[in-house]
């Protein structure tokens, strides 16, 4: 019953991103208790065609202590069957296989099948969404291909869940929260962070980090950092991520709202290294999404202790408690604005501090793996 061998097929390095960052942390954190693991990542990820950012590409050293081989193509249905007869061959017990986009769902899914011909490998996914946030014809016909070569899920919001349901309302599943990203270096106090990044310090600062999408809500953002009250502060906005999406329109936003005096661009892809400088100089994370299942950038908030302001959308909401550790609002540039001058005028930011040490032991990487040998132990007594 107690699985020793574990095969995580995702992202991973080189590859950058978030998926991979989550990828690797999990892996460390299986180490750490005593299991075998490697991580098989992709020979191509995305056709470039397909890829809105800049690079796919991290530009930094291999992380040291994992086993990660470049061994999966997205495209070619004959690696498919290679590297799935070769997993059922080695039968790891427990194949962890990622899922964020039906894009993915040929390969991985005839991946899967394969594998689980050796009666022995239990195939768990990760779910980071079941239903997209960007929507495409097509979509559900290749989650139900994915859906149905699994034997079971672990879900990292309520939404999710939902969403498998639609699919097997039977597959054995677990929800365990995001944990915490804590591999993104130490705190960094407000005046360094604020001395690195050239700010002046005298201002403070809002943060939206992360790849921007349309879906994410920016251009909400803008809208409510334009309200009249907010000028009168003297705060400006660092918005710190790469452009996965037309870049012309919110650059238009800027301009027509007449923000360029307060909003930072940060649009280059921030390094690993780099990222406490953005939450350290920040005294709140705003997450305005329109759409949503969870998000990793606020486990970046919770682990630098950040206050943070999402939207209720999806399962945002259900990790971050209105009025203790930020705001949870409503999806509109009025809720938005009414909750950021507060934060300011009544001067929420120490209360949330401290709320924001307490709530983040919820989140923790144990969980994670103790979710994945839960779900396995309920599939192999099937």
């Amino acid at each position: 019953m107690n699985p020793k061998t574990i095969t995580i097929i995702g992202p991973a390095y080189p590859y950058r991103g978030g998926l991979a960052a989550y990828n690797e942390r999990l892996a460390r954190e299986f180490i750490q208790q005593g299991y075998q693991v490697k991580i098989e990542t992709f020979t191509l990820q995305y056709p470039g065609i397909l890829f809105p950012g800049k690079t796919q590409f991290a530009d930094w050293e291999a992380p040291e202590g994992l086993n990660i081989k470049r061994t999966v193509s997205s495209i070619n249905p004959f690696n498919w069957l290679k590297v799935g007869k070769r997993i059922r061959k080695e039968k790891p017990d427990i194949l962890m296989v990622r899922y964020w986009l039906p894009f993915m769902a040929p390969c991985l899914g005839t991946i899967c099948r394969k594998v689980r011909k050796n009666k022995h490998t239990k195939v768990i996914c990760l779910a980071d969404n079941i239903i997209p946030h960007e929507k495409r014809p097509g979509d559900k016909l290749l989650t139900s291909y994915f859906m149905k070569s699994i034997d079971g899920m672990v879900a990292m919001s309520e939404s999710v869940l939902s969403d498998m349901k639609s699919f097997r309302a039977d597959l054995s599943h677990a929800l365990c929260p995001h944990p915490l990203f804590d591999n993104f270096g130490d705190k960094l106090e407000t005046s360094k962070a604020k001395k690195i990044l050239g700010l002046d310090s005298s201002l403070n600062y809002l943060l939206f980090f992360g790849f921007i999408r349309d879906y994410k809500g920016l251009d909400l953002l803008l809208k409510a950092f334009a309200d009249d009250r907010l000028k009168q502060l003297p705060v400006k906005l660092i918005v710190a991520g790469e452009f996965y999406t037309d870049s012309k329109p919110y650059l238009e936003l800027i301009g027509k709202l007449q923000l360029s005096e307060r909003v930072i661009l940060k649009t280059d892809f921030i390094p690993d290294n780099e990222v406490n400088r953005y939450f350290g100089a920040a005294d709140l994370l705003v997450q305005p999404y329109k759409s949503a299942t969870q998000s990793g950038v606020t486990q970046i908030g919770y682990h630098f202790e950040k206050p943070m302001l999402v939207t209720n959308v999806g399962g945002l909401a259900e990790i971050i408690p209105d009025q203790k550790v930020g705001y949870a609002v409503e999806p509109n540039e009025p809720a938005i604005a009414d909750a950021l001058l507060d934060f300011y005028e009544n001067k929420r930011q120490d209360e949330f501090e401290k709320n924001l040490k307490i709530e983040k032991q919820k989140f923790s990487w144990k969980n994670m793996v103790n979710a994945f040998i839960s779900v396995y132990e309920n599939v192999t007594k099937r």
